[in-house]
């Protein structure tokens, strides 16, 4: 049995009884609310370990509602995965930006949702300086922090300093979308004077060093890069 609790925010009725019925056969424990101010509230008081948030709400809108979780000291560790509709990605730049871990887009199948919910909850929340260590093994591909090192179906391969880092970031956060500023502000640093695309130009370097791994790196178009763990 599941221990974690998800707060579900979505305002249409068949949409919601779909997401709550799923999270709870998978053992989830879920409660609802059709409004965003009166889900903000019963977040703070229910202090859920995910909310899944509707950005088309009456009234209070997900993304003021995503804003307001991650400014208020009570909520914004907690995880928010958004839910949009197909095709609104300057909602998910906004989203992504103002602190949502991560979206699912509608239609969306059960096996999708509960997918995205799972990965959200395994990464847990995303600090400053964390990540999964120094070394990360994955089929195919090791990267190695204390050594500087990068394999790739056993063979060494290099990197430049700056590949490197943003290599091991993405790769330690898997699953979860960084937006090119936030690549650029974590990986190369706040007061660099770049263009947020010369992002790209790294990550088309990578991929071409990981050969036959280069889709470990995926593309989210308008928003930016993540990475997918292929451990399974």
């Amino acid at each position: 049995m599941k221990q974690e609790k998800i707060i579900v925010i979505e305002d249409e009725g068949d949409i919601l009884e779909l997401i709550e019925y799923n999270l709870l056969r998978e053992g989830y424990t879920v409660l609802t609310s059709r409004n965003g101010e009166k889900g903000f509230q019963m977040v703070r008081e229910q202090a859920p370990d995910l909310v899944l948030l509707d950005l088309m709400l009456p009234g209070l809108d997900g993304i003021e509602v995503c804003r307001r979780l991650k400014s208020d000291p009570v909520t914004r560790s907690i995880r928010v995965l958004m839910v949009t509709a197909k095709g609104e990605e300057s909602e998910v730049v906004l989203g992504l930006g103002v602190g949502a871990d991560d979206y699912v887009v509608k239609p969306f199948s059960p096996k999708v949702l509960i997918a995205r919910v799972d990965a959200v909850l395994r990464r847990g929340s995303l600090k400053e300086g964390g990540g999964r260590g120094e070394r990360i093994v994955q089929p195919g591909l090791v990267i190695d922090s204390a050594r500087h090192e990068v394999q790739v179906d056993g063979q060494p391969v290099s990197l430049t300093a700056t590949e490197f880092r943003l290599l091991h970031f993405l790769a330690s956060y898997p699953g979860r979308v960084f937006k090119r500023d936030q690549l650029l502000n974590r990986v190369i640093g706040e007061n660099a004077f770049v263009h947020d695309r010369n992002i790209d130009v790294h990550i088309r370097a990578i991929r071409k060093k990981l050969d036959r791994h280069r889709n470990r790196i995926e593309t989210i178009r308008g928003v930016g890069y993540r990475f997918m763990d292929d451990r399974g």
